[in-house]
């Protein structure tokens, strides 16, 4: 199941595909941080180290870590 969490849910994003990449390292993005200026793509290693920092900004935080550990 993927966890959108916004301040305005009536608002839907594009999954995340295996193209989308991480902005900061280049592995796979699994999680989309929107902001006022634009967009940026995080690994889950990254998407957790800066959670707390962009939460505060962020508009949407569009979240696909659950399917690190979904069973196949």
């Amino acid at each position: 199941m993927t966890q959108i969490t916004t301040e305005n849910p009536s608002v839907m994003t594009a999954p995340l595909s295996a193209l989308d990449r991480c902005d900061s390292c280049g592995a796979q993005a699994y999680v989309r941080a929107t902001l006022a200026t634009g967009e940026l793509l995080f690994c889950a290693h990254h998407a957790a180290r800066f959670k707390e920092k962009l939460t505060g900004s962020a508009l949407a935080w569009h979240d696909e870590t659950d399917r690190l550990t979904a069973s196949a």
